[in-house]
């Protein structure tokens, strides 16, 4: 598959999962939702891989970590804040990592657009929702150090050490989230839709990640997730009637161009 598909589908169930996510927190709290998330994810992969001989890799450790802390980050703060802002807040920790990789001037261009994009997209009213914002500024800056693990182990185990990782974060997020999520488990319906938000947030998209991540560069990688702050926006609009206004329709603009304009370096 190209490298561009699995960037959208990364893309597109990047933020699907989490906007059924939102639609559930009416019923389970976004702490128990995030559990739910990572713990039928790692169900899946136990049962799909053989990510046992890996579980006490330290890389595989310390990334199961952040990826327990960093998905309930999140749904903390989708719970506060509209999904495109905490989209587009999330990848300000990724342009620290292209501005890395930037070996061209036709790059740095690339680099440029795409910050403007996320510029315009971000609408910072921190007196709005303080502890939202908090949270969203958190979950950056470990989404940056999923990508720097992702792609650590991306080259090496691949998506057997994406499920060791997983089962570590479900021993990681229990003490603290299945106590929240119990309520789902007397409704099959709740605890049908949290699966499906696991399936959709931490299975699809985490395993077409580690697929391109073991086929570009660090650098390329973080900046084609400029991507994700636009599909937000656009996942808000269609499933959670979110409605963006003219200015954030011209940053979703200014990002696909500086991710369209952006080559990798040859090698």
């Amino acid at each position: 598959m190209p490298v561009v598909a699995l960037f959208g589908i990364s893309a597109v169930f990047h933020y699907l999962g989490p906007a059924f996510a939102v639609l559930l927190f009416a019923h389970v709290s976004a702490a128990g939702v995030a559990w739910l998330r990572i713990a039928s994810a790692a169900v899946v992969f136990a049962l799909w891989r053989r990510p046992w001989p890996l579980l006490t890799s330290p890389t595989m450790l310390a990334l199961g970590a952040v990826l327990a802390v960093m998905n309930t980050v999140f749904y903390l703060a989708i719970a506060r804040l509209p999904l495109a802002t905490v989209g587009a807040i999330e990848f300000l920790g990724t342009v620290v990592l292209a501005a890395a990789g930037v070996r061209t001037g036709r790059n740095a261009v690339a680099l440029a657009l795409a910050v403007g994009g996320v510029a315009i997209l971000t609408d910072v009213r921190i007196v709005d929702s303080p502890w939202g914002f908090a949270l969203a500024f958190a979950n950056c800056v470990l989404f940056m150090a999923y990508v720097v693990l992702g792609h650590k182990v991306a080259n090496a185990e691949g998506i057997d050490a994406l499920a060791a990782a997983m089962i570590v974060a479900a021993v990681v997020a229990t003490p603290f989230g299945i106590g929240p999520a119990a309520v789902a488990f007397t409704h099959p319906g709740w605890l049908a839709a949290g699966i499906a938000v696991g399936l959709c947030s931490s299975v699809i998209p985490y395993v077409a990640d580690q697929l391109a991540m073991a086929r570009v560069r660090r650098a390329t990688f973080a900046l084609m997730l400029s991507l994700l702050p636009a599909m937000a926006t656009v996942i808000g609009l269609v499933v959670l009637g979110q409605q963006p206004s003219a200015a954030e329709v011209a940053g979703i603009a200014l990002v696909i161009a500086g991710v369209a304009l952006h080559r990798q370096k040859e090698s």
